[in-house]
């Protein structure tokens, strides 16, 4: 069976990105009977991530094109992308890595769009410094819509079966009521029914958290819950998905947690990730459902507190490629439910 070539996309040089790189790549051998990694960034801070790991810099070579991959444990094989950012001081917000993780990001969509790549995988960026080199998008997922032209995507948590579908993430809490609309909710209900009968499971249970306390309590606690989020669950259920909500997100959440609901669609950044966080730490993912290419992510940022120190840890990220690599061989399935629904 071909493996998947997954595009790596190295993050923010400045932070933990390129030595979480090398110790995946370097130090977990069975990645390569999973898949074919191609790091896509800055040769000059592999070499320095691999060296803050005790690792050899021999190990790097580069490549130009992904068809050239030897995929050989114990080896880094990195496409350049732009200039090098050799010079970018190691834990610290710099303009110049900020446009490189951007620089990335696009390189690989390019390289997904050509089919020359499966499946990308992305080190974390750090936001601020992304904008202050002149990209103004709100995080990873933004930009990659953008890149692939889609408009319903959602970020997505996961840790083994269970998944968190946010219908928003990276906007202040207010602006998040603002964006919370029933064409929104309508939009990632939808897309969480595609992704369920991509995995064979078109009547998995979808449990929608409420957007106020106690799902708005009957109108105590706000009318957003019941004159935006009821209507999009009964325009579900007349599509024919199993969706139940708004519910609760204090009683919808533990429930998934204790395993009794796998698809969960919450409202704002925190709902999903203060929870899912406190409970999965380096067990969780990111997946991006809604692009025409499977996309994962570590579930943590920049590290720039511990950058260069060879001491982060490469678990998300490992994870990360691991999923990405089941998922890729039917993504196509997950892209066409998405488009269908």
């Amino acid at each position: 069976m071909t493996l998947p070539v997954l595009a790596i996309t190295l993050g923010d040089v400045a932070g933990i990105g390129p030595e979480i790189t090398a110790k995946s790549l370097l130090g977990h051998d069975k990645l390569r009977e999973k898949c074919v990694p191609v790091v896509i960034g800055d040769l000059a801070s592999v070499r320095r991530g691999v060296e803050s790991v005790g690792g050899d810099p021999v190990a790097i070579s580069q490549i130009n094109d992904p068809s050239e991959a030897q995929n050989v444990p114990g080896t880094i094989e990195v496409i350049q992308v732009g200039p090098s950012l050799e010079s970018v001081p190691v834990g610290e917000l710099s303009p110049e890595a900020g446009d490189g993780s951007y620089r990335f990001v696009v390189e690989a969509c390019r390289l997904a769009r050509e089919r020359a790549i499966d499946g990308i995988v992305t080190a974390p960026l750090n936001k601020a410094a992304m904008h202050a080199g002149g990209h103004s998008f709100p995080g990873h997922t933004e930009l990659l819509a953008q890149e692939f032209g889609v408009e319903d995507y959602s970020l997505v948590l996961s840790a083994g079966d269970l998944y968190f579908f946010h219908l928003t993430t990276h906007v202040s809490l207010r602006q998040a009521i603002e964006n919370i609309t029933f064409d929104r909710t309508f939009s990632v209900l939808k897309l969480a029914g595609a992704f369920a009968e991509s995995m064979g499971k078109p009547n998995e249970l979808i449990g929608l958290a409420g957007l106020n306390p106690h799902a708005g309590e009957n109108r105590l606690f706000g009318d957003e819950d019941a004159d935006v989020l009821a209507p999009a669950v009964e325009a579900a259920r007349k599509q024919g998905l199993n969706v139940s909500g708004p519910l609760p997100g204090d009683a919808l959440i533990p429930s998934a947690v204790r395993g009794n609901v796998n698809l969960v669609v919450v409202c704002y950044h925190d709902q999903g990730h203060a929870p899912f966080k406190a409970v999965y730490g380096d067990d969780g993912v990111n997946i991006t459902v809604g692009l025409p290419v499977v996309r994962v992510s570590v579930d943590h940022g920049t590290a720039f507190d511990i950058a260069g120190q060879g001491i982060a840890r490469e678990a998300s990220l490992v994870l990360s490629l691991e999923r990405a690599a089941s998922l890729a061989p039917k993504w196509d399935v997950v892209w066409r439910a998405a488009q269908a629904m």
